[in-house]
């Protein structure tokens, strides 16, 4: 038997390879791109900032399916010679985290968090986001992603703190910020505004009332809401509804005894629906509030902020919703109101944190207004020219409208759009005390809007806090040093790639192109990837209650992080869900497995030989026929994979290469090889051994990017004694 390494006579064991391949990568500092090989910090920047992880816990499948997709953008960029910077980071997830430690203080202590006041509290969160936060270090070196942990960054931190105060500021003093009453989403439980995406809707069963009101027929599943109904709206179309004036007075009787309700004509009324004409409720409504606020009518506070109903609703005054709105039902059937009950599917809203009922309020709040024009400075965004007038709106249509960012796959460029046309004023104000406290002073009735506190006693802090979004918005340039004009913003701003999951275009990529655009007069990305949800075998989401959840960890405890990353890329495209299974997993660790025999194969082959690097002059004239061929097949699949990785064509490529080395390398020229090195034909024998090496060399290379660590084991195994490493060796040549 030839002299090859001795481990190599042992199956391949992911789990006394991965960490300390991992370790080595570190030392190297290949990581950061300050100590990349010359030809790098000479190539072109290539820049991906992590969608920072809440610290809230572990990882899902989600995070690993990111993670993967990550990394096979940044090795394969590094190896075609870029200067590649990944920067991590974690965010704070105001609601979030600080649920869940107000949630494990009431389970542990019976206290909540004003018992403990509001800085003992805050230690307790800190202590627990950092806690979390090794979890998912930890988690995410597992996974193999090569990021630059040397600018590790985390949305609460001082400098991030100073870059969310600079860009309240700046937007208050171009006046896209203000503090307005309007409407927004309260969690009667959680007693805070929260954002959209905080929001779960639960489809329940309901029933739908129709009541008579005056000359007119309504339906609504929210009778409750009823009280400070006094505006009757109906499309100016309708002809059924012809008879009736726009501002026409009609005295009729409803919950409480007899009231004036006035005649409005809107054209938001959908005709089809239900009678065509419908109550509002400005105050619990946000499209009701938007028929208010284009007509100026009169808005009244029905529900308080606890739920339950105001002293408006006469005898129901103090109940809760739910205890009150069978017996206001019962009322307006006593009164012979009642004309028809059906039942009724509707999504209720709850809140995700703490499932509390979701209550549309009318509260003074702080907003991001994004109608009003504004002079953009420093435009680089193509179609909005420097000292223009524009508004945060048009400015993100014309981000992405332009070109300037490139949406994958496209069909969401159509779904953003549709976004952006419906977009109202941004609420990001919180209740909560987690997060970045909002730079806003009062003093009698002077208001101090700054990055740093006022000079001067009497300035009392706004008590309120950001939405976790407004900084997470900030993210791809406040992790590369800004407000500060640094080596680091000038390199890898706008960033490459932004690659995140497809179910937060809306909330944090739109953002950080709003965020951007407003400050900094560019895009955030050029490209943004999105990849899909990953669900259990059956194609269901993956919960507790199913318990279905597949562990990312476990999987790589038992079959490898190569095996977890290949059996989330293979066979899904950008944008579509993956229906993944342990079997999957457990699958991709027999491909690890036969890498590794091939390995072995042709170092038994070829004399054990550790070397295997092939010079150009060394070319296809030295080989036979048959070998000449099989040097074809693979250079043009190195053609063609090369043009798919530019494409973001991941999953096409690793199914390729798996094939290619399982089916074609393994099955067939290997099992032919044997025939070969046993035979007596010494020219078939060396040209065999060159391309065998050279075949092993370029599969190494270009497996690299998706199974990272079984690759470089090899390659550290094969050259030893050499300093090199795989992961900074270049991307296999297509044109060999």
């Amino acid at each position: 038997m030839s002299d090859i390494p001795e481990k190599f006579l042992k199956p391949y064991d992911p789990q006394t390879t991965e960490d300390n391949i991992y370790a080595l990568w570190e030392k190297s500092g290949f990581f950061d791109p300050d100590n990349l090989p010359e030809r790098n910090k000479k190539g072109k920047p290539f820049s991906i900032v992590l969608p920072p992880p809440n610290v809230t816990g572990t990882l899902h499948m989600g995070h690993a399916a990111m993670l993967a997709i990550e990394d096979i953008m940044i090795r394969y960029k590094r190896m075609r010679g870029f200067r590649t910077l990944w920067l991590p980071g974690t965010d704070h997830a105001a609601i979030a985290t600080q649920s869940k430690v107000e949630k494990e203080i009431q389970k542990k202590e019976g206290k909540n968090r004003h018992d403990l006041g509001r800085e003992e509290f805050l230690k307790r969160v800190d202590a627990f986001a950092k806690s979390s936060h090794d979890t998912i270090v930890n988690q995410v070196r597992k996974m193999g992603a090569s990021i630059d942990w040397s600018r590790e960054a985390f949305t609460l931190d001082e400098k991030r703190t100073l870059a969310v105060r600079t860009a309240f500021k700046t937007m208050y003093d171009l006046g896209l910020i203000y503090r307005g009453n309007r409407i927004v989403n309260w969690d009667p439980k959680g007693q805070t505004t929260i954002s959209d995406d905080e929001i779960v809707y639960k489809e329940e069963k309901a029933i739908l009332y129709y009541f008579k009101y005056g000359p007119f027929i309504i339906s609504t599943a929210r009778p409750e809401t009823k009280f400070g109904d006094k505006y009757v709206v109906m499309h100016p179309a309708d002809k059924r509804y012809e008879g009736f004036n726009d501002g026409q007075k009609i005295d009729l009787e409803w919950i409480n005894g007899p009231i004036t309700a006035t005649v409005v004509k809107d054209e938001s009324i959908d005709m089809t629906f239900g009678t065509g004409v419908m109550t509002i409720t400005p105050w619990h409504s946000t499209i009701d509030f938007e028929i208010a606020e284009r007509h100026k009518l009169d808005k009244e506070q029905i529900i308080d902020s606890m739920g339950r109903l105001l002293p408006c609703a006469g005898e129901f005054a103090g109940m809760k919703i739910t205890e009150a709105r069978p017996k206001i039902v019962e009322k307006l059937r006593a009164k012979g109101l009642l004309t028809k009950e059906e039942d009724y599917m509707h999504n209720v809203a709850t809140a995700e944190r703490t499932g509390g009922l979701v209550e549309p309020q009318i509260m003074k709040q702080w907003f991001i207004d994004v109608n009003k024009k504004f002079e953009i400075r420093n435009s680089e965004i193509p179609g909005i020219k420097s000292g223009e007038e524009t508004t945060l709106k048009d400015l993100m249509r014309k981000a992405v409208e332009s070109g300037a960012i490139k949406i994958i796959p496209e069909r969401f460029e159509k779904i953003y759009y549709h976004w952006i046309d419906n977009l109202r004023d941004w609420c990001i104000s919180r209740q909560i005390w987690y997060g970045h406290r909002i730079p806003v002073w009062y003093r009698d009735t002077e208001i101090f809007v700054g990055v740093e506190a006022p000079e001067g006693g009497g300035w009392t802090q706004d008590e309120d806090t950001l939405d976790t979004w407004f900084s997470s918005g900030l993210w791809t340039f406040s992790t590369l040093g800004w407000p500060e004009k640094t080596e680091d913003l000038t390199l890898y701003h706008p960033t490459s790639v932004l690659e995140t999951g497809y179910d937060i275009i809306f909330f944090w990529v739109a953002r950080m192109i709003l965020m951007t655009g407003a400050l900094l007069g560019d895009v955030p990305f050029k490209t943004v990837y999105l990849h899909g949800l990953v669900r259990d075998g059956k194609g269901r989401k993956m919960s507790k209650s199913l318990d279905n959840i597949i562990d990312p960890l476990d999987m790589i405890k038992k079959y490898g992080g190569d095996a977890t990353r290949l059996s989330l890329i293979i066979g899904t495209g950008p944008g579509n869900d993956l229906k993944l299974s342990e079997d999957r997993v457990r699958g991709y660790k027999n491909f690890a497995n036969k890498l590794w025999n091939i390995t072995r194969f042709i170092l038994e082959n070829t004399g054990g030989k550790s070397e295997i690097r092939i010079s150009k002059s060394e070319g296809v004239e030295e080989l036979v026929k048959v070998d000449a061929a099989y040097m074809k097949t693979l250079t043009d699949l190195i053609a063609e994979i090369t043009g798919e990785m530019e494409e973001y064509k991941f999953y096409l490529v690793a199914d390729k290469l798996y094939h290619y080395a399982w089916h074609e390398l393994a099955d067939k020229i290997l099992e032919e090889s044997k025939q070969v090195f046993q035979g007596t034909d010494e020219e078939a024998k060396k040209s065999r051994e060159r391309f065998l090496q050279y075949a092993l060399q370029t599969i190494l290379k270009a497996l690299h990017p998706f199974m990272p660590f079984v690759t470089e084991e090899i390659w550290q195994l094969m050259n030893a004694g050499e300093k090199s490493l795989l992961m900074v060796e270049n991307w296999p040549n297509p044109a060999r």
